[in-house]
Parts: C-alpha cells; structure tokens; sequence
C-alpha cells in the first residue's frame, strides 16, 4: 500500500540542506525572532495543521512569537523517511515522519530557493491514526 519513495541522487545535496531545517521554526540556529521566522516564509505562505485547521502567515508568525517570548524551548522530537522531490525549477517538496513522544505525524513542506536563501511556501502535518 505505501508507495516507493526514494530521492532522485541528483536531489540529495539539496535534501540534506532541507533536512537542516525540520521540523521547521523548531531550530533555534535558524532564529527565534519574529523577523527571523519572517524571513523564512514565502508572502504567501500557508499551513495546514494535524487538526485540518487552515492557519495564515499572520497567525503563524503570531504564535511562533508567543512561543519565543517564554525563552528557550527543547524538543525531544525525531524526524525520519526523508524524501525529496522537485515540484517546478526551484520549489521542492520534502516529506517525512516525525515522532513527538506518542504522537506520529506525517509531514510535508513545500520549499523554494531564492537569492536570499530557503523560503517555506506552505506546510502541511497529518496524524497517523493506529491501524
């Protein structure tokens, strides 16, 4: 039932500089400031949450500020299944499982390389129901 996924050898250079970066605005070396987290996102940046809730940039950016407010946070997370794929010149699609203690969600960012660096397009997590 699940399909094969293996990340073409030409995307891999690009996959570990993506891997970097999630669970994105969970790594403190790529900043913790509302402008940091702004220049992350796309203008036109989305997130569909594990609940299915739409969330906009705005309110994204508003609860990523709240969380930085309180200090420093630690994440006992681990992110595995990695693939890559190119969606269109310069947007990729990377997906992977992340474990957050019991909670297993799949998740999936749609990246784009700009002149400036990697911008976040739209973000998307999904809950893994037992089988």
């Amino acid at each position: 039932m699940e399909p094969k996924r293996r990340t073409p050898d030409h995307l891999l250079d690009i996959q570990q500089e993506l891997v970097a970066r999630e669970p994105i605005f969970h790594r403190p070396e790529y900043g913790t400031s509302r402008t940091d987290f702004e220049n992350m996102m796309a203008e036109e940046f989305w997130e569909t949450g594990a609940s299915g809730q739409r969330y906009s940039r705005e309110h994204v950016l508003d609860v990523l500020e709240a969380r930085c407010a309180n200090g420093p946070y630690q994440d006992d997370w681990k992110s595995e299944d990695f693939h890559c794929q190119e969606v269109a010149p310069d947007n990729y699609l990377l997906t992977y499982t992340l474990h957050q203690g019991e909670r297993v969600t799949r998740r999936a960012t749609l990246w784009r390389r700009t002149e400036k660096g990697w911008v976040i397009v739209y973000h998307q997590g999904t809950i893994v129901q037992d089988k």
